[in-house]
């Protein structure tokens, strides 16, 4: 009799803890191991399966998700001044959906992992919601110890007095403001050593990533009141919220800024960079082979290359065509310019470009703007040059050096060179080596092909294929804004989604060979 009371004692235990579990966490997570034998015990009759169509994820789960993030997110203590508004990314989604189908327990794949957070839970026996493991995560800040701004000098201490607090930080990162999750039930899942005969595994992705060392999760203050520019002031439920915050489909990738002459090469550009193109596979084994990061390179550039006597009404029209590449030899070329300072447009690119003082017999870049009609222009012998005058009005342009600056991984366009109309020239930039290892929190890249202005300038390079991780030229060309930037990962960086920002501009990014 005594041995059945003990066994029923142990049992009622077993069930007792069964309920009381909170999610199963990684790293340091060894003081819970004891407790996955005892799970072991369990009946696995518990399970019950839930029907979902082809998605990793229900609606109805990925609604409890992305409600009780931006809830917990709300409530944070103290309260954060920059704590963005979530929004769910299919594109993370379709990440957490390939790693949930490895059925490992661990991190990964480790291409993704510099540029993305990640959270993961795992039960078996009896149901539990997706949000059990979500509120277990957040649960952690009962070992958290908020660093003050005056314990940052300059790195803020880390604080946490259970075996982990990682998780809780990642939920209430203020800049993670994107998060796609998956679920698949897993059979004779390896937890730790021990086999679980039907696991429930939960993997959910965040960009872009928090957990940064030496930072804070986020800013103290009163809520809102440090939210970046492009939130436009907006604040739902103490976060930074923008209109379209709950658009979480998949934007439609922007139709490309081109002219007459790219269309005319685009075919054969577009056959170059899909045959050197490789597809991403997360199951891969080290991370440095460059299937791992979806090479993709792009040698498109921006100057063109024309001769002496090309005017600059033979060339296209279009935003591309601004930047002149000159050969050597251009003073005994026989064409002819019009005008001083304003040059009508069938003058010579080149011979202006010495006439103005741009460029010397050596030949060189330049660059164009186009100025609009002029009622005159005015002869004058200059550099060797003698311009022709002409008394009637005529459409002009106006020549200027192009300079070549050197700019860190975490330059903007918005900070080196402002869009203005009707057109602005970028310097030429050298980036430094290494940027796609450089904090993406700072320098973070938002779009495809076409990027925010508030992206780094050189790791958008680097993720167009523009230049490698060694640095070099890059050529940049400021456009009008696009009401969608489209998420994508290509050489081994992971960009971001945005939707109609309020203000900010746009670029492009072209190799210089």
């Amino acid at each position: 009799m005594k041995y059945v009371v003990q066994e029923w004692v142990r049992i009622t235990c077993l069930l007792f803890i069964a309920q009381a579990l909170s999610a199963m966490v990684l790293p340091n997570a060894t003081l819970l191991e004891e407790l996955l034998e005892k799970y072991m015990d369990e009946d696995g009759e518990w399970w019950i399966a839930k029907q979902r169509g082809k998605r990793a994820i229900t609606d109805s789960d990925m609604q409890s998700i992305l409600d009780l993030h931006n809830k917990l997110r709300g409530q944070v203590y103290p309260p954060a001044s920059n704590m963005e508004y979530m929004t769910w990314d299919t594109e993370l989604e379709r990440s957490a959906e390939s790693w949930a189908e490895t059925c490992l327990w661990e991190h990964g794949p480790a291409s993704l992992l510099p540029s993305i957070g990640q959270n993961l839970g795992a039960h078996w026996g009896r149901y539990r919601p997706p949000t059990f493991h979500v509120q277990a995560w957040y649960d952690e800040v009962r070992d958290f110890t908020y660093p003050h701004p005056h314990e940052c000098n300059p790195y803020c201490p880390y604080k946490c007095s259970g075996p982990v607090c990682t998780h809780y930080t990642q939920v209430v990162w203020a800049t993670s403001s994107r998060i796609g999750c998956a679920i698949n039930l897993c059979h004779n899942m390896n937890i730790w050593g021990q086999i679980w005969p039907k696991a429930v595994y939960l993997v959910c992705n965040y960009s872009p990533k928090g957990n940064w060392w030496g930072h804070a999760p986020y800013k103290p203050g009163r809520p809102c009141s440090a939210c970046p520019p492009s939130f436009g002031g907006g604040c739902r439920e103490n976060l930074c919220y923008r209109d379209d915050s709950e658009r979480s489909y998949p934007p439609r990738e922007p139709e490309e800024e081109t002219n007459e002459i790219e269309r005319q090469r685009s075919k054969a550009q577009d056959a170059t960079t899909q045959s050197r193109t490789r597809a991403h596979s997360p199951s891969g084994s080290t991370g440095t082979d460059d299937s791992e990061k979806n090479e993709v390179i792009s040698t498109q550039q921006m100057s063109q290359i024309v001769s002496c006597e090309v005017r600059l009404r033979d060339q296209c029209k279009g935003t591309t065509c601004n930047r002149y590449e000159c050969p050597a030899g251009c003073l005994d070329s026989k064409a002819k310019v019009i005008g001083s300072v304003h040059y009508e447009m069938q003058s010579s690119i080149c011979k202006a470009a010495i006439h103005y003082g741009i460029l010397d017999n050596e030949g060189g870049w330049v660059d164009v703007t186009r100025q609009g009609r002029k009622n005159y222009f005015i002869k004058s012998y200059r550099n060797g040059i003698q311009s022709i005058g002409k008394y009637q009005s005529a459409n002009s342009f106006t020549v200027s050096k192009v300079t070549v600056q050197a700019v860190t991984c975490e330059t903007t366009v918005e900070q080196l060179c402002p869009f203005q109309k009707p057109a602005s020239h970028c310097p030429r930039v050298y980036c430094p080596h290494n940027c796609m290892q450089a904090n993406p929190h700072y320098a973070r890249v938002i779009g495809t092909r076409i990027y925010s202005d508030i992206s780094s300038i050189c790791r958008a390079a680097v993720h167009a294929g523009v230049v490698r991780n060694q640095g070099g030229y890059v050529d940049v060309m400021p456009v009008d804004k696009r009401k969608v930037y489209v998420a994508s990962f290509q050489n081994g960086i992971y960009s971001e989604s945005l939707q109609n920002p309020p203000g900010s501009k746009a670029f492009r990014v072209f190799a210089v060979v």
